[in-house]
């Protein structure tokens, strides 16, 4: 039994995760000129359809995290959305801390989260048990 105060700070740490999700899959839908432009920019295809369909499956991934009964799944989707982010900064050799490594923190909050807010995800991971 994890305590409450762990509890909320699950549920708060994944809220931000699927707040800044949702912000960036919405973004993407729109598409706003900036995500064209870095797109061209990163070597990706430079058109408002893939802005979109990347929007479309950062929500569906968001969406299943988001949801109780298939957070585990969705969380492991956004880990290999947030690898591949990793790898293409890693091949434009963005900054590390700023850009390349960005998906990782993202995805310490993604499964940090869960691991506080679902008992399921502990049994399997007792990191601190």
């Amino acid at each position: 039994m994890v305590s409450t105060p762990a509890l909320w700070t699950g549920r708060v740490m994944s809220g931000l995760a699927v707040l800044f999700l949702l912000f960036d899959g919405g973004i993407k839908l729109v598409p706003l000129e900036i995500v064209i432009t870095t797109s061209k920019e990163m070597g990706l295809p430079a058109t408002e359809a893939f802005a979109r369909f990347l929007g479309v499956v950062t929500l569906v991934c968001t969406a299943l995290y988001a949801w109780p009964r298939t957070a585990l799944l969705g969380a492991v989707v956004l880990t290999g959305l947030f690898g591949g982010a990793i790898a293409t900064h890693l091949k434009l050799h963005s900054p590390l801390f700023s850009h390349t490594l960005f998906g990782l923190y993202l995805g310490i909050l993604v499964w940090g989260g869960l691991w506080l807010r679902d008992p399921r995800v502990r049994q399997v991971m007792p990191f601190l048990a």
